[in-house]
């Protein structure tokens, strides 16, 4: 801390507070321990409905930009910097989307990923140093994430994403916080204090976590990256995911495994294109030229060919420009 103000400062927010049911924590059976620590998790989602309203504007938010051809790009420190990582790099097994379309940056760089980086977060500057090296466009996404909201070096990446143009969003567990001022859009449970205070990676890194899978989950059933509950843009990159593409083709269409098998040997493994083909009757290359002329939404596509093999697709699309 620089001085005695942002030590009380620190010290008034509610995610730094004494939590009442537990101020015995020491004296419990570890049954009791851990108990209580679920009573407490479960307060979690209860916190989040009131911003699902905000949560599904920025859904919005980071589709309009992918779509754009932008990036979603987090930013945040210690545990909240590492959750934004965590999301980041499981987009393209996921979505299929290439990697540095969702970015998660840390202060402190990749090492504090294991090891804290002592004074990182509290440089203003630092982040806006890491945005230009990301070379930074106003068509990009920013949400910053810090369970205090007040970490200088989530406002200081804030600031300088809203000087390039670039929509943001803020993602707190303290009410009225200074990140939550500076991002378009502000997203802050009110978790309460932690079951050990202080210790935000418990149930305000919970939050944050429930937030971000609800983010980047949302924007890529947007951008048609999903058919039906279906992660139909997963690259086959191992066995696992090979027989998990077989299993999704099978559950689109009905087929048997065998089929699916066979119809995704032509795609290269591509689930959309096999989906499309075994649904309408057409071939691998028209598979492939319908979902580049829907660009890759399959329900559009089924839509478009489903005269060409009798089956009717399922109405309605979700997508960011509708």
């Amino acid at each position: 801390m620089d001085n005695d103000n942002d030590v009380a400062t620190l010290g008034a927010l509610m995610s730094e507070t004494r939590n009442p049911d537990s101020m015995n924590l020491d004296t419990l059976t570890t049954l009791e321990m851990v108990t209580l620590f679920n009573q407490q998790d479960h307060l979690v989602p209860q916190a989040i409905r009131p911003e699902l309203p905000a949560i599904a504007a920025a859904v919005d938010l980071a589709a309009a930009a992918l779509a754009a051809g932008g990036r979603l790009i987090y930013l945040g420190a210690g545990t909240s910097g590492r959750l934004g990582v965590l999301d980041a790099a499981e987009c393209p097994p996921t979505f299929g989307v290439p990697h540095g379309v969702v970015v998660g940056l840390i202060a402190g760089g990749p090492g504090a990923l294991l090891k804290a980086v002592e004074g990182a977060e509290d440089d203003l500057g630092l982040a806006a140093e890491d945005l230009r090296a990301l070379n930074l466009k106003a068509v990009d996404m920013v949400v910053g994430l810090a369970a205090s909201g007040r970490t200088p070096y989530v406002i200081g990446g804030l600031r300088y994403a809203a000087r390039v143009g670039c929509p943001t969003a803020a993602i707190s567990c303290n009410p009225d916080s200074p990140i939550a001022r500076e991002a378009r859009i502000a997203i802050s449970p009110l978790v309460g204090p932690e079951v050990l205070t202080g210790s935000t990676r418990m149930k305000s890194g919970t939050a944050q976590k429930l937030i971000l899978n609800m983010l980047s989950t949302g924007a890529m059933v947007k951008l048609g990256k999903v058919y039906q509950n279906l992660m139909v843009d997963v690259k086959a990159t191992n066995i696992k995911l090979a027989d998990r593409a077989c299993r999704i083709v099978a559950e689109a269409t009905g087929a048997e495994m065998a089929l699916a098998r066979a119809s995704l040997e032509q795609t290269d493994y591509e689930v959309k294109p096999a989906i499309l083909m075994i649904l309408t009757g057409i071939d691998a290359a028209q598979a492939r030229q319908s979902l580049l002329q829907q660009r890759g939404y399959l329900r559009r596509a089924l839509g478009v060919n489903s005269a060409v093999g009798g089956e009717k697709s399922d109405s309605g699309l979700n997508n960011p420009e509708e």
